[in-house]
């Protein structure tokens, strides 16, 4: 129930159809839709601080655009008119640079830029510019997604989240993968160093000395990483690497894995050795969901100091880097965090399903 201090906020159909289009319009600003959403939970009841806390944004925020629309109804959620020199620029043509945008390409590009988009219009570069930055649009990003086609998607994410947020106890969580294919690359020419005002070079083409594979479990609650490098990555190598994390592991504590769905994960002697040794329970992560993985934060950093701008002549030089890499690491480990419940997990992957089907895509 809303306190005795907060106005009563209640919506009349048309009020509600308009807020709820506003959501669900690809073309709505991101800031209107935001503040249609405050008000359509503002409706179903609850404080501000309740509001807040469901919405994730900050309260104060939530007691504006309540108070504005209780205020001026639906005029109430624009932005207010700003002091200084008078627009140039109409709705018309904002609206028209907006929806040009968002729902058409150029004839001879797969996305417009703010010079071809300003000669569509007629209206000049800086201020297809100002649009686009006030409209968050950036035509020339993208991003990369995939949903989990995994039939028991909604389960495992559940269980591996649970695992994250609320270890078992005498037991240890041990993310595990495989970092495959890792390249050991000389440059054609030597590395030239950064200079003042000059960043570091290197040749744009290298010469391949060979490839060998990280195999890592990190454990979630200090961030060690028990590691072994192989040249090859089969389900031998990996079955090697899961008796070492057994010789590693006290023997009175449990050991949860939490593993993608590799098939050298699955073969019919790792099973074995696994139901041979009981302490082990593997949890499976969602087919396609490798982010739900936290050994792949662990890989990415280690890509990022080491990796990609490494120069190794050898597999064995690459080799030998990468175990002192993680022995360093291991001196001064930096546990990863996980924050979100499977609840809000789950919640946001509904949400932005539902986004893109209203959009028509």
């Amino acid at each position: 129930m809303p306190s005795a201090k907060l106005v009563p906020l209640t919506l009349t159909d048309e009020e509600r159809r308009i807020l709820e289009g506003w959501t669900r319009r690809r073309t709505t600003a991101q800031g209107l839709a935001m503040r249609a959403r405050i008000v359509l939970t503002c409706a179903e009841g609850g404080s501000n601080t309740d509001i807040a806390e469901r919405l994730r944004l900050n309260r104060s925020t939530v007691a504006t655009w309540r108070a504005r629309f209780v205020r001026d109804r639906l005029d109430g959620l624009s932005d207010e008119p700003r002091p200084g020199r008078p627009r140039t620029i109409t709705d018309d043509q904002v609206e028209r640079v907006v929806v040009t945008t968002l729902e058409t390409t150029p004839v001879n590009a797969t996305h417009w830029s703010t010079r071809s988009l300003a000669a569509q219009t007629g209206m000049t570069q800086s201020a297809v510019s100002r649009i686009w930055r006030a409209f968050g649009l950036k035509p020339h990003k993208v991003d990369t997604f995939k949903i989990s086609k995994d039939p028991l998607f909604v389960d495992k994410v559940r269980d591996v989240v649970g695992l994250y947020l609320d270890p078992p106890g005498k037991a240890v969580v041990l993310c595990v993968d495989e970092k495959s294919q890792i390249q050991a690359l000389d440059r054609s020419a030597p590395v030239l160093p950064m200079l003042p005002g000059v960043p570091e070079r290197q040749s744009f083409d290298y010469v391949r000395h060979g490839t060998t594979s990280l195999f890592a479990a990190l454990e979630i609650a200090t961030g060690q990483v028990i590691s072994a490098v192989k040249r090859r990555h089969r389900h031998q190598e990996f079955l090697a690497f899961l008796r070492t994390i057994d010789k590693t592991v006290p023997a009175e504590l449990d050991v949860h894995l939490i593993l993608d769905n590799l098939s050298t994960h699955k073969t019919p002697a790792v099973k074995t050795w696994l139901l041979k040794h009981p302490r082990f329970h593997p949890h499976f992560t969602p087919t396609g969901s490798s982010w739900l993985n936290l050994v792949e934060r662990f890989f990415a950093e280690i890509t990022v100091k080491l990796l990609r701008r490494g120069v190794h002549r050898s597999v064995s030089a690459l080799e030998k880097d990468i175990r002192n890499w993680i022995k360093q690491w291991n001196t001064d480990p930096k546990p990863y965090v996980w924050t979100r419940t499977a609840d809000q997990i789950l919640e946001s992957l509904a949400a932005y399903c539902q986004r893109i089907n209203d959009s028509g895509h």
